[in-house]
């Protein structure tokens, strides 16, 4: 989860964050789509991350599994469910399980940020 939030750091300084924001404030209904885009990003640069400690020899046998298992475990659909509501795809901020764990095993497989250019697909 910390390599999620540096991810948000790395958007920060490449300007990401910066245009998507403008983008929501030309077309405010593309909010909550923008939003999942980057956040899902954010989960790829950890992936990327997490590739360059495993080729560094830094991680534990299991890291990368429990890296995946903890992405999927806060999907936007599993915390709606989690909360006994409706899954609302509308409303996702972060993207599914099975979308935060694609996005990161991208990042962990490839290792390159450019394989985590959400906001094109």
């Amino acid at each position: 989860m910390i390599a999620h939030e540096v991810g948000h750091h790395v958007q920060n300084l490449l300007g990401i964050t910066a245009k998507v924001e403008r983008a929501t404030r030309l077309d405010p209904s593309q909010r909550n789509a923008l939003s999942v885009k980057l956040e899902l990003q954010a989960d790829c640069f950890a992936g990327v991350w997490g590739h360059s400690a495993a080729q560094r020899q830094l991680l534990d046998p299991g890291d990368a599994e429990e890296g995946l298992r903890a992405a999927s475990a806060v999907g936007d659909d599993r915390i709606q469910q989690m909360a006994g509501r409706r899954v609302s795809p509308e409303s996702f901020t972060h993207g599914s399980a099975r979308e935060r764990a694609r996005w990161f095993k991208t990042g962990l497989d490839r290792g390159s940020a450019a394989s985590c250019d959400t906001l094109e697909q």
